[in-house]
């Protein structure tokens, strides 16, 4: 068997992984413990983020013609991809925040929903808060006003409703016109 009839199913594998993608992070991983590369796939895949370490001739092979072709540059040394299909900062900011504890691991760059970017931007998007959390903080601004009115019509309720607020207010009228 010819070694391009061997290489052909894991360009394939590949293709078929980033098809979709929303994200890819390319990431230096020599350095790491057994230890920390166990935890650090922990977290990616209960994030739901797929990391597989490859040869860079088959990834540049599996990016050209694709969104993520300007990677092709960054894949120098052992290169390890972080792929997710749902969350586009998931990777990112799994990673980066992985590196603060495991300063082995080097992010190199990634495309995030179709726009390249180096190390620094990587590290950038990583402080992107995730989907859950923003909706979250929007749901809790929303909720907010609501809440507030909510409590001042409770509060005149407990004073005798709008009859009470309206009985002050006409004889503060009345005052004056006395005067």
């Amino acid at each position: 068997m010819a070694k391009v009839e061997l290489k052909k199913p894991i360009v394939e594998e590949i293709s078929a992984s980033i098809q979709g993608a929303q994200s890819i992070v390319v990431a230096d991983y020599r350095g790491l413990t057994v230890e920390q590369d166990t935890q650090l796939r922990k977290q990616l895949r209960e994030a739901g983020v797929t990391y597989k370490v490859y040869k860079n001739t088959m990834l540049n092979f599996a990016f050209k013609g694709t969104e993520f072709e300007s990677l092709t540059s960054y894949l120098e040394g052992p290169s390890a991809i972080a792929i997710s299909t749902e969350d586009a900062t998931a990777p990112a900011r799994i990673l980066c925040k992985f590196a603060e504890k495991a300063p082995a691991l080097e992010v190199k760059a990634g495309v995030v929903e179709g726009i390249a970017y180096d190390a620094a931007g990587i590290t950038a998007i990583a402080k992107i808060p995730s989907r859950e959390e923003l909706l979250s903080k929007f749901l809790g601004s929303i909720q907010s006003p609501i809440t507030n009115f909510a409590r001042v019509m409770n509060q005149l309720a407990e004073k005798g409703g709008a009859s009470a607020c309206e009985a002050p207010a006409a004889a503060a009228e009345e005052a004056p016109a006395e005067a």
